[in-house]
């Protein structure tokens, strides 16, 4: 275990959000006035606030977590509180260029939306040598891991546990305003409660509720059908290498859009620069003969080529899908995700004392024999 202090020096001490909201970051061009971004106020608990002040020499690192597009996650525990957390530290290759865009986006999403328990909580935000710490509350492992490590095909009540968690985090991000766009197994991440929250908002965009902007709920409830789809299969419904061969996959199994189907489809900027041949869908249930009719008809209604006749996120959660046999799981019923180098799994008990009770011997056989602890009874 390192103590984070000692880490390089952080070029300006982190501010406790509890007193002073707005926060400059580094990353400012020459000339222009340095990016701020607002801590907006949260219902957080009394240890989330505590962690939300100070820079790098409040925390101590317990290890490294994984590295993304943008930075490397590290598993870190707050000097003062305890509390663990994972500090994703963002690194500025060139200070003229600013804060990445995607960053930005990460932070102002986390930071418009209120705490939502099926949404990671961004904790605190401070600069850090040549670039910038964000502070998560830790998670255990992520969907694309249980879904690895698990039984497979998941059983019906789990899958369903998991998609209810998802529907109702992308239904609040959709609420207010924001879709995420990056919706995957891997961006899903779990507790150790089994807990399911969306995470890593790098490519988060504001839509419009009345539909005029380009980014709409529709884009994140396809991809919440495709997590669906793996979910019931084991393995990913439309696993393409590229964007061409991402299209021929899914074209494989929806068949080909046409005017007819999809009038829209017409109006894409590059819909006329290539060409596919034409292919009739697939029944869903030839694709997943396993699953069951109501998880067919929610997957379909995700699936559909028209954005505006896709099911969105609060209709889905209503969906009869939710209110057959078996119900959705409790999350403490879920299967526990172990990152790699996780605990060992325990001891094989031994076979069972001689004298142990068992309610199927006679009684004499469970009963101590008294010379075997004579000895060890003090006389008078």
């Amino acid at each position: 275990m390192a103590c984070a202090a000692a880490w390089p020096r952080g070029t300006g001490e982190g501010v406790d959000e509890a007193r002073r909201r707005p926060q400059l970051l580094p990353g400012s061009r020459p000339g222009a006035e340095r990016q701020r971004v607002a801590r907006q106020p949260r219902r957080a608990s009394g240890a989330g606030r505590a962690c939300g002040g100070a820079g790098m020499d409040q925390y101590c690192i317990l290890g490294r977590i994984g590295e993304g597009a943008h930075g490397v996650v590290f598993k870190a525990k707050h000097v003062e509180t305890g509390e663990i957390v994972a500090l994703k530290k963002v690194a500025l290759r060139r200070l003229e260029d600013g804060i990445p865009n995607q960053a930005l986006r990460e932070i102002k999403a986390l930071q418009e939306i209120e705490d939502n328990q099926h949404v990671v909580q961004l904790k605190a935000v401070f600069p850090h040598g040549a670039g910038f710490v964000l502070a998560f509350e830790f998670m255990l492992s992520d969907l694309a891991e249980v879904v690895r490590h698990a039984q497979r095909p998941l059983v019906q009540a789990q899958v369903k546990s998991y998609l209810q968690m998802l529907l109702k985090g992308v239904a609040f991000c959709h609420a207010n305003n924001i879709v995420h766009r990056d919706l995957k197994p891997a961006n899903l991440l779990i507790s150790a409660s089994g807990q399911l929250k969306i995470a890593d908002f790098g490519l988060a965009r504001v839509f419009s509720p009345d539909g005029s902007r380009l980014y709409t709920h529709q884009v994140a409830t396809r991809a919440v059908g495709c997590i669906l789809g793996e979910l019931l299969n084991g393995s990913p419904l439309f696993p393409g290498e590229n964007d061409i061969e991402q299209l021929c996959c899914v074209l494989r199994v929806l068949g080909t859009p046409s005017p007819q189907v999809w009038p829209e489809v017409t109006e894409l900027p590059d819909y006329s620069k290539i060409s596919f041949t034409e292919q009739a869908p697939v029944p869903l249930v030839e694709v997943l003969p396993d699953a069951s009719p109501q998880a067919l008809d929610l997957l379909g209604q995700f699936l559909l080529y028209p954005p505006r006749q896709r099911i969105s996120a609060s209709q889905a959660l209503l969906h009869q899908y939710f209110f057959t046999a078996p119900l959705p799981a409790h999350p403490s019923e879920l299967p526990i995700p172990q990152r790699p180098g996780g605990p060992a799994p325990k001891a094989h008990p031994g076979p069972p004392h001689v004298h142990d009770f068992h309610v199927d011997r006679p009684l004499e056989e469970s009963l101590l024999n008294p010379e075997l602890i004579r000895p060890f009874i003090p006389e008078g």
